[in-house]
């Protein structure tokens, strides 16, 4: 396990509810539960109470604060998308690749066909990725 994930305790660990939360919180910045909920709430129907519960938790959890100075909460993301990301990815690299880079990433490639411009992208970021470290 990577030191970032060894710094997340288990229940801090988003679910995917809870990840659907934090997509919107990171597009829209600091959010009402309103806000937050209207946009959830175009993709399926959802309770407002739902939301609000949702983002209850999430606060709980530390994975939202809340400025509750203000008649409406507002919550925001308390970690920017990247490293919640680069947190979920070291934590399945380790657990169900044992680390192999090259086996996460010929799994990732299986289970969605990249389109050349996918693949054009992913050269490029490699490349970018080789300058930085020399």
């Amino acid at each position: 396990m990577t030191k970032a994930t060894q710094d997340l305790p288990a229940a801090a660990r988003p679910t995917n509810a809870e990840l659907e939360v934090l997509r919107e919180l990171w597009a829209l910045g600091p959010a009402t539960v309103r806000e937050v909920h209207e946009r959830l709430s175009v993709a399926k129907p959802l309770a407002y109470t739902t939301t609000l519960k949702t983002l209850q938790v999430m606060a709980e959890k530390g994975l939202v604060t809340r400025d509750d100075s203000k008649r409406s909460h507002v919550y925001a993301a308390a970690a920017p998308q990247d490293q919640t990301q680069q947190r979920l990815v070291g934590e399945l690299l380790t657990r169900a690749f044992d680390g192999s880079l090259g086996a996460f990433v010929m799994q990732a490639l299986s289970v969605k066909k990249a389109t050349p411009e996918e693949l054009a992208e992913v050269r490029a970021l490699v490349e970018e990725y080789e300058r930085t470290l020399r």
